[in-house]
């Protein structure tokens, strides 16, 4: 502004007085490079000026970030501070859940270690159990072979014994092999009249024979069974009635075994049965003539059987 007041008071002097030509040239030149200054001067003021729009627009954007950053600070700190509550509601949760866990383990645990107890004294009790059955199995099995060896010999005891009496089968003389015993069944023609118990001499001849079989094999049982028809004893004498001729017929037959010494008495056994036992209907005489019977039954000795049956019960 000063040097625009110059240059208006230098033209006025100019243009009330008279002035030489140098001076004037200085003047023009004096002039000429003030308003190069001046036009220097603006453009460097418009400079500014641009300048400090420009200051005044990055002091408005910097404010502007400045509170939008002040903003996010805010929304961070509130963030955190939500995210520190959030942890601490978690780490309470996760300290109560770590206690309620270590109980519900140590429970467990101790569950686990009962349950184990309980397993392996299950697994013994399993093992003995086991250990009886295959004792038990490997008893059956001898039971079964000696059952097995019990039924072959009576099976060669019947073959012996049919061999033995081949001469009298056809006569009223049977041999066979049933329930692990062995049957001679001998009708009463071949070895006894009509309401005698007095043995005849075939009749004799088979039980003798009978016998050496038997004092071939002393640990048999004997039982020697009379058998009637129904027809009431109509003799006199000793005898009683059906029950008396069947029990002496039978303890005849006994009689006649104890002649070989080789039969061992303790395993023979006399019963009379009368006609209470009949094989075959008594209406008919062929039915009356199968009643009227001895029959010998031999049985093996099962005392080992028994004794292995009660072991394994």
């Amino acid at each position: 502004m000063i040097k625009k007041a110059s240059l208006g008071l230098l033209i006025l002097a100019l243009s009330t007085s008279c002035v030489s030509k140098k001076i004037y040239n200085d003047l023009e030149t004096k002039y000429s490079d003030l308003k190069k200054e001046n036009r220097s001067i603006a453009d460097e003021n418009s400079e500014l000026k641009k300048a400090k729009n420009q200051l005044e627009l990055d002091r408005d954007k910097l404010t502007k970030d400045l509170a939008s950053a002040k903003d996010d600070l805010a929304k961070q700190k509130a963030d955190l501070a939500a995210a520190q509550n959030k942890f601490k509601v978690l780490q309470d949760s996760y300290n109560a859940l770590e206690k309620n866990s270590n109980d519900a383990l140590e429970k467990n645990m101790n569950k686990n270690r009962d349950l184990l107890a309980e397993l392996e004294a299950k697994s013994k009790k399993l093992a003995e159990e086991q250990a009886r059955l295959d004792k038990t199995a490997s008893r059956l099995n001898e039971l079964e072979a000696m059952i097995a060896a019990k039924e072959e010999a009576m099976r060669k005891l019947k073959e012996t014994l049919s061999k033995a009496l081949n001469g009298f089968e056809g006569k009223g003389l049977t041999v066979e092999q049933k329930n692990g015993k062995v049957y001679v069944s001998m009708e009463n023609k071949l070895l006894f009249n009509s309401g005698s118990y007095a043995v005849g001499s075939e009749g004799r001849k088979a039980v003798v024979e009978l016998g050496k079989v038997l004092g071939d094999n002393p640990d048999l049982s004997v039982l020697i069974e009379g058998h009637t028809d129904d027809d009431p004893y109509a003799g006199s004498g000793p005898i009683a009635n059906n029950w008396d001729l069947s029990t002496k017929r039978a303890t005849a037959i006994v009689a006649i075994l104890s002649e070989n010494a080789k039969i061992n008495k303790q395993k023979l056994t006399a019963a009379g049965r009368s006609e209470f036992s009949p094989l075959a209907s008594n209406a008919t005489p062929e039915g009356k003539a199968k009643n009227r019977r001895i029959e010998i039954i031999l049985t093996p000795r099962l005392d080992e059987i028994a004794d292995m049956l009660n072991s394994i019960n």
